[in-house]
Formats: structure tokens, C-alpha cells, sequence
């Protein structure tokens, strides 16, 4: 890549306190927490016990009798209590859906309760008829059971959100004056010095000032290697520290720490709703109305048939509560919640959700060479003096004087090659970045220019003595307008791209290698890598181009880039993944943002947004599904041949699906790896 992208500035993102988490999306038990909902089941199943006991329809099934004086009122009342304590979720449920004007399944579930325990109390007070007390009772402990566990699939999916927040250490070790001292974290303040003792956490990101260690922030990048930290390196709080001490210099605190970025990005990615999201929610509330209406209708169909009222009124109870569609307001949410989630632990922070699952239509994807299919770490190889009156040393020290201003994998470079051979860094004055060219500033009263080839060529310098053969990166250094040498840099390949490739492939997903680098550098490492093509000597501001004209082809293109300086390509690309941003974690124009460079999660992150899309169509066809074919039975359509369904074996059947569902988008984890 050209010299170029030097003023790595990190983009700041202001964002409001987390709000409580509520990413499942499926907030209809607000109030009702897990442990609550397992002990109303708990209470009820005890109680149902004498329930069924008691009913009539139970005795003649199993062949005995229980009888007594009032023996009528006694099941009446234990009913009564499971309808009103059992039955209270579901009711306050109705209500707020009622108020709120938004009919959903809890409507249904409070209906078909209400209606069978309204009729069954009628019964047991002289109208003629057989009662509903044991089909209403164990519809309201299989409708508690079946939500403890929707409810417990949820929390599990955001448990990993969870573990992320407590990640955090609480107190840190306070340098001051040269005393230690521990103090809570929220206390501390931007340039605070932190001791970091071996084997415990970071507890804020910062700036090593002092010592050296190997920390592990695989929790919170997804890098499975402890990274070496020395001075000068950028730790991130929450990672762990192994075998050294390390002071460090707090540079970012509570909501813009790294860490709350993530949390607050992962929040929001499970709130957004993307396409299908939306289209689950418009079906799950017509099913509603289709479920009351279609009950209705039941009903008088079967009275206008001239069968019993009771009959009718069962078949409606019938249909109410085996189409509620339980199942099919979950399928999607579930599957954000655990993708989402799970992503973050692997360093794939998702901020576009409907791109994330619009990577199953991805047919090209653009990938950035330099610290991406490659490590980055450029090495100079060598330096060619080809003016008069400098040698080799008094090159790389004028260049140094403007390349320490910079960022960029060509200055690290540059700057371990002069702190190896110990010379001194000159001061520069009037530094300024040249966009895809390289820089320039005046060092001891000299103007110097540290330029790529593409500087030269725009202003018709010719230099003859260069190696054709070289495959690198070529740097030159003009000394008040003559090229006074250069310097080659040479990179190596990532193990993993050649694997990150070999997935594409695999995937039929058309791979082209983007850089500013020179024909011979793009096309070495495109044959090595067996890419399906390259394009080079290309800008950061032509970037936008190619993408377009990939897109006017027909592709749907992904384009990786480093989320700052190819923000135009980034927005421009149908899907946007910033690379290698570190704890940039606000690239702004990015769809999804991955904290490593590494190029197998990029094409793993790909495939699962693919796994991610197909789950959720597999539930969605499973919940709507059920619903399509349990309604018809409910109805009755099968009485001719003997074939009746109970609201009792219903209610079983609607939850067994909503944990299908549940068991379905778990199986997800499996596909991150």
C-alpha cells in the first residue's frame, strides 16, 4: 500500500447511560422475572394436582371416583386461585396490550383462560354443561412453564452481554506522587497513572508508560494469542494481565471506555430491528387476530351446526390457544439476542443488523492488503542513499523527524529501525499529512518530503536507480525538492488468509485484493494467496470508484477497510467491515466492526451472518408453520374421522413448539467458532 493513512485519529462517539438491557426484543413480561414465573408454576402444578383430581372427565379417563359433599365448590375454588395467581401474568398481559392498542399473544392466552374459567364457574353454579377447570389449569402451568423457559433462553442469550459488563474490574491501584494507593475506578481521571500487578485485570484502557507483559484480551477481541504489551502500547480494560507488572496512563473512562462502547453497541444491535425482524412482529400480530377471529368464527360455526354450546365453546377455547403464536414472536428475537451477543465475544461488533444478515447475499468482497491479508509490520529491508552529502544514518534520522508524527505502519517502522540503531530524533516543524502520497514538515531548517511512488509520478520526478524485482514497499525522501534516497519495506502474509480465502471460495464468494501498492507487489500476493483478482495503484478516494463499478456489475459487494480513512468506500459498499480498528470501536460508516485484522474472521463472520439469516427462517417457517396446520385441527376440521384436539393437548403442543424454537436459535453458538 502506498504511503499513506498516516493520521490514524480515532473517531469519538458520545453515547446516552446503557439503558436496561432488553435486547431479546420480546418485552411482553416486563415485570415478571424467570424466578417468578417459576414459582407461580411451582405453586399451581401442587395445586392442580386435587384440581384434576376432582374432575370428572379425569376420573372417567383413569377409572376412579372422588367424591364429597361440595366437592364441586372445592374444585371451583382451588381453580379459581390457579386462574388469579397462575393466570395473573397472562391477564395483566391482556390489559397492557388492551391499553396500549397493541393486540398480541398475550391477549389470546387471557381470553382463553378468562372464557373457560368464566364458563366452568357458570357451570358449577347451575348451567348446563361440562366445566374447563382442568383443561384451564393445566393450560395455565404448561403457559407458565413454557415462558420460564423462553424467558430462560433469552437471559442465556445475554448472559455473554452480562459477563462483558462484570468483566470490569472495580477498584484500581493509583499512582500518585509516587505512592500507591487502591481507589474505586469511577473515581479515576483521564492521565491518572495505574499500576497493573500480574495476574490481575486492566482496569480502564490506557497507555503503557512503564514495565512489560503478555495480556490476554481474548474475552474482549476475540485473539486467542496473549498479545505483548511494552511501552507506548494500548491496553484495554477488562483484559488480563499475566507475567509482568505494567504502569499505564488511563486515556479513556466510563462510557467511552472500549469496553462500555462494545456493551452499549451490542444493546443497540439487539434493539434495531432489521427487516425480518419487522416482518415477524407484522405476522405474529396478524396471527393474533387471525387466532380470535378464527375462534369466533369456530364458535359459531359449530353452534350454527347445531352442536352444544359447551362443545362450541371448547373448540374456540380450542383454537385461541393452540394458534397463539408464541413461537413465532420469539424466533427472531432469540436468534439477535444470542448472534449478537456471541459476536461481541469474538470481536465482531455488529452495528447494522440488517447488513450482518444481508451477508448471505454478499458475491464479491474487496479486501484492504496491508494489516489485513498481510501482518502489517513493515520491516525496512534497506536504504539507498542517491543524493550527495548524506549517508544512510542521516537519512533515516530526517525521515524520522516527520514520520514520528504519524501512526501509519510505514512510521513504526521507520521508528524501531532508528530506536535499534539508537539515533536521535530530530524536532519537526509544519508537519502536514498528504492524502495517499505520504508527508512532509521542515526538520533543522530542511524541507522534507517522505513520499510514495505515486507523490513522484504526480509530479514528473524520474528516478532510474531503483530495484525493478522488488515486490515491497518503496519510500522515498525528497531534501528540499531532489530525491535524496529511498527505503524499501517488505511485509509478510497472514497464515490465516490463506485459510480466510479457502473459505470463500468454498462459499462461491468472489475475492479481489484492493491496494495502492504497485502491479508487481498486488499480484504476488494475489497469486500466493490464489485470490481471483487485484486491483492496484489505487487511492483511498478512488476506493469509492471501484466499489461502484462492482455494483453497476451486479456484485453485492463487502468492503473491508480500516473504518477511518476508507469511510467513502466503507458507506458506499452494501456491506461495511471496519478492520483492525482496535479500540475504535465508533467506525461510523461501518455495518459491522471487527477489533482484529484477522482475515478468517472475516470470512467467518460472513458465514454466519448467513447461519444467522437461515435460523432465523428456519424458525420463523417452524412457528408460522405449526400455526398454519394447528389451526384447521383446533377448528375442528377432523371431527368426521374421529380426530378431536383438546385445549389441554394444545396448550402442550403450542409450548413444545416454543422451545423448538428456543432449542433451534441455541444451536447458533455452535456456528462461531
Amino acid at each position: 500500500m502506498e504511503h499513506s493513512e498516516h493520521n490514524h485519529t480515532e473517531s469519538t462517539h458520545t453515547h446516552n447511560h446503557h439503558s436496561e438491557h432488553s435486547g431479546s426484543g420480546h418485552d411482553k413480561h416486563a415485570g415478571h422475572n424467570i424466578a417468578d414465573f417459576w414459582k407461580r408454576f411451582v405453586i399451581c402444578s401442587i395445586v392442580s394436582i386435587p384440581v384434576l383430581a376432582l374432575s370428572h372427565m379425569i376420573q372417567q379417563w383413569l377409572g376412579f371416583e372422588v367424591t364429597f359433599e361440595g366437592d364441586k365448590y372445592v374444585l371451583a375454588l382451588l381453580s379459581t386461585f390457579i386462574f388469579l395467581y397462575g393466570g395473573y401474568p397472562f391477564l395483566k398481559g391482556l390489559y397492557d396490550e388492551v391499553k396500549d392498542k397493541a393486540i398480541g399473544m398475550m391477549t389470546l392466552i387471557g381470553v382463553a383462560i378468562t372464557v373457560a374459567w368464566a364458563y366452568s364457574v357458570a357451570i358449577t353454579f347451575g348451567l348446563q354443561g361440562m366445566d374447563f377447570y382442568w383443561e384451564m389449569v393445566t393450560l395455565i402451568d404448561i403457559m407458565l412453564i413454557g415462558h420460564y423457559f423462553e424467558m430462560k433462553s433469552v437471559m442465556g442469550a445475554s448472559r455473554s452481554l452480562e459477563l462483558l459488563v462484570k468483566m470490569m474490574p472495580s477498584t484500581a491501584h493509583h499512582i500518585k506522587d509516587g505512592n500507591i494507593h487502591d481507589m474505586p475506578v469511577s473515581q479515576l481521571k483521564i492521565d491518572d497513572m495505574v499500576l497493573v500487578k500480574p495476574g490481575e485485570k486492566v482496569p480502564v484502557d490506557g497507555i503503557v508508560i512503564e514495565g512489560e507483559s503478555y495480556v490476554d484480551e481474548s474475552m474482549l477481541t476475540g485473539e486467542s494469542k496473549p498479545v505483548k504489551k511494552e511501552k507506548d502500547s494500548k491496553v484495554i480494560g477488562g483484559a488480563v494481565n499475566s507475567n509482568g507488572s505494567l504502569t499505564i496512563r488511563v486515556v479513556s473512562i466510563g462510557k467511552d471506555s472500549y469496553l462500555n462502547k462494545v456493551v452499549k453497541l451490542v444493546e443497540d444491535a439487539q434493539k434495531i430491528k432489521s427487516k425480518t425482524q419487522n416482518f415477524a412482529d407484522r405476522a405474529a400480530k396478524v396471527l393474533t387476530f387471525v387466532a380470535l377471529g378464527g375462534g369466533v368464527i369456530t364458535f359459531v360455526v359449530w353452534l350454527l351446526l347445531g352442536f352444544p354450546f359447551v362443545f362450541a365453546l371448547e373448540r374456540m377455547v380450542t383454537v385461541m390457544v393452540i394458534s397463539c403464536p408464541h413461537a413465532l414472536g420469539l424466533a427472531v428475537p432469540l436468534v439477535v439476542a444470542i448472534s449478537t451477543s456471541i459476536s461481541a465475544q469474538k470481536g465482531l461488533l455488529i452495528r447494522n443488523r440488517t447488513a450482518f444478515e444481508n451477508a448471505r447475499l454478499i458475491t464479491t468482497i474487496i479486501f484492504d492488503k496491508t494489516g489485513t491479508l498481510t501482518k502489517g509490520s513493515h520491516e525496512l529491508q534497506e536504504v539507498k542513499v542517491l543524493g550527495n552529502g548524506f549517508d544512510k544514518n542521516e537519512l533515516l534520522r530526517l525521515a524520522s523527524g516527520v514520520e514520528q508524527h504519524s501512526e501509519h505502519y510505514i512510521a513504526a517502522g521507520f521508528l524501531r529501525k532508528v530506536k535499534e540503531l539508537k539515533i536521535k530524533i530530530p524536532k519537526a516543524e509544519n508537519f502536514n499529512y498528504l492524502p495517499g502520497k505520504g508527508l512532509e514538515g521542515n526538520v533543522e531548517g530542511k524541507e522534507i518530503k517522505v513520499v510514495g511512488p505515486n507523490y513522484l509520478k504526480e509530479q514528473n520526478i524520474s528516478v532510474t536507480d531503483t530495484t525493478n524485482d522488488f515486490t515491497g514497499t518503496v519510500v522515498y525522501i525528497l531534501i528540499d525538492k531532489e530525491v535524496a534516497g529511498y527505503f524499501t519495506f517488505s511485509d509478510q502474509i497472514r497464515e490465516s488468509s490463506f485459510e480466510a480465502i479457502q473459505i470463500l471460495k468454498e462459499a462461491s464468494i468472489k475475492n479481489l485484493l484492493l491496494t495502492g501498492d504497485n502491479e508487481k507487489v498486488a499480484k504476488k500476493v494475489c497469486d500466493e494467496l490464489k485470490m481471483d483478482g487485484y486491483i492496484a495503484n489505487v487511492l483511498p478516494h478512488d476506493k469509492l470508484e471501484k466499489v461502484k463499478e462492482l455494483q453497476t456489475k451486479g456484485e453485492y459487494v463487502a468492503m473491508t477497510g480500516d473504518g477511518v480513512n476508507d469511510a467513502p468506500a466503507l458507506a458506499q459498499a452494501d456491506v461495511g467491515i471496519a478492520v483492525g480498528s482496535g479500540t475504535d470501536v465508533a467506525a461510523e460508516t461501518a455495518d459491522i466492526i471487527l477489533v482484529n485484522s484477522d482475515p478468517k474472521d472475516i470470512a467467518n463472520l460472513i458465514l454466519f451472518g448467513k447461519a444467522t439469516y437461515n435460523k432465523m427462517i428456519q424458525n420463523l417457517w417452524w412457528a408460522a408453520g405449526y400455526n398454519i396446520l394447528a389451526i384447521p385441527l383446533a377448528a375442528g376440521v377432523l371431527y368426521k374421522w374421529g380426530f378431536m384436539l383438546s385445549p389441554a393437548i394444545g396448550a402442550v403442543l403450542m409450548s413444545l413448539s416454543t422451545i423448538v424454537v428456543a432449542i433451534n436459535a441455541q444451536l447458533l453458538k455452535r456456528r462461531l467458532t
